[in-house]
């Protein structure tokens, strides 16, 4: 949360849960390793994770910032912990909506990327002008970088400026909100976001496992309701008969 939030703000917890997911992802990857070793070796592992340490491993360009500048890595808004883009950060896009915004994230060591920008946004005539000629110099004029690029993207759709950054090969994206995002036909036909009809819910739909296999996607079924499978544990792993779980029932054990 420190690292999160606007330069003259407070702390924001961050919308993903990083801590949760990110914990099981690093100890996914760790059970893959130890497994590995066991076959290997013959050898098993005893394997630890809390969440604040998992945290603290999607923070390294954190703690490399606060190695460089020997003090605490200060909150950056959309520039990152680093400062050291211009542009870069979330520009406004046409139509004005709560999530009409493109997020552009020039390389700092790559001197072409500011070139190309220049290009399409319609501006060449700035290329080799002394105020943005180094990355240095754009960062020092900051603001006067932001209006050109800020001119520019309201313009344009958040969608038709992703697409035109990215054909010159200029890191940008759209900022989608949840449910553009559940919407998106390119998740649907991948596989990658899916649709079942839940017992409860109905029709619902959302993301499965990120990671397709022979390039298929998990297929998601709706989580057992409590109790959907209780005769089954009975009979099949107990080995009940009909007329004990009947009592079982009759009694409410179960």
């Amino acid at each position: 949360m420190s690292i999160t939030g606007e330069e003259d703000g407070p702390p924001l917890k961050p919308g993903p849960t990083i801590g949760d997911t990110g914990a099981g992802m690093l100890l996914a990857a760790s059970i893959i390793g130890a497994l590995f070793e066991r076959v290997r070796t013959g050898q098993g592992a005893h394997l630890q994770i809390a969440m604040q340490d998992a945290v603290l491993q999607y923070m390294r360009i954190a703690f490399a910032q606060q190695s460089r500048i020997g003090a605490a890595c200060a909150r950056a808004g959309a520039l990152g912990v680093t400062k050291v883009r211009a542009p870069g950060g979330i520009y406004p896009c046409k139509g004005g909506g709560a999530n009409n915004y493109v997020y552009i994230q020039p390389s700092p060591a790559n001197p072409e990327h500011w070139t190309r920008i220049l290009t399409i946004i319609g501006r060449p005539d700035l290329i080799g002008d002394p105020r943005f000629a180094t990355r240095e110099d754009r960062v020092r004029n900051q603001a006067a970088v932001d209006e050109l690029v800020c001119h520019w993207t309201q313009q344009h759709s958040k969608e038709d400026a992703m697409r035109m950054l990215g054909s010159a090969a200029i890191p940008a994206g759209a900022v989608f909100d949840t449910m553009e995002l559940v919407q998106d036909e390119n998740f649907m036909e991948r596989g990658l976001m899916q649709e079942m009809q839940h017992p409860d819910l109905g029709h619902y739909r959302m993301p499965t496992w990120p990671v397709s296999v022979a390039g298929t996607y998990a297929r998601i079924e709706p989580s057992p309701r409590l109790g959907q499978h209780t005769e089954e544990v009975l009979s099949g792993w107990l080995g009940l008969s009909e007329q004990a779980i009947a009592q079982l029932k009759r009694e409410n054990t179960v």
